[in-house]
């Protein structure tokens, strides 16, 4: 039962990585704030999640779009002040196919579709992160955790340049605000 007591904040939550994500944790007590841009994914994610709580466990749903700094703002500020605390942020939001061909060349990829794919990458995760950063301050102490790939150290022959540099882009985030995070008692891990 490690997440007894915790408070996880876990975007792109109500399918993928961040949904297996979402069921440990709570399993495991947490009371996980399921973030998705997607109201009938999360309307059926949620249920599902409660049915596997365990110790104390909760779920809540919250219908947020990840690249919106205005909503992420505030979706972070109603967490921390309902329920007096963020321990844990969990970016999963991101993948490559958000775009028609996420194994585009470089020269196949058109710049619309770089730019689709660095902000869909980047943007949630910045903004998630610059939004709980405060709230885990205030407490001197959180964990963050970004979702990488092994495309951001160029290893993946399947995936575009533009999100091997997206995904290379959260693993040099995540080094740089460990050590900013740190000193402050908040671990941060990709």
């Amino acid at each position: 039962m490690r997440f007894v007591n915790k408070v996880a904040l876990i975007t792109a939550a109500a399918n993928g990585i961040g949904r297996a994500t979402a069921q440990i944790m709570v399993r495991e007590g947490a009371t996980v704030i399921a973030i998705d841009n997607h109201q009938a994914r999360l309307d059926e994610a949620v249920p599902a999640l409660r049915r596997g709580a365990g110790h104390g466990g909760k779920v809540e749903g919250r219908l947020v779009d990840a690249l919106d700094a205005a909503q992420v703002d505030k979706v972070v500020a109603d967490a921390a002040r309902e329920h007096g605390q963020i321990d844990i942020l969990v970016n999963a939001v991101g993948g490559s196919t958000v775009i028609d061909n996420p194994q585009a060349t470089t020269e196949q990829l058109a710049f619309t579709d770089w730019q689709k794919l660095i902000a869909f990458n980047l943007d949630g995760t910045f903004l998630f992160t610059h939004a709980v950063i405060p709230v885990m301050k205030r407490r001197r102490g959180g964990k963050i955790v970004n979702l990488a790939s092994i495309a951001g150290r160029g290893l993946s022959i399947n995936s575009s340049s533009a999100y091997a540099a997206a995904k290379g882009g959260i693993i040099a985030f995540t080094r740089k605000l460990a050590y900013e995070l740190g000193p402050e008692g908040i671990n941060v891990n990709a």
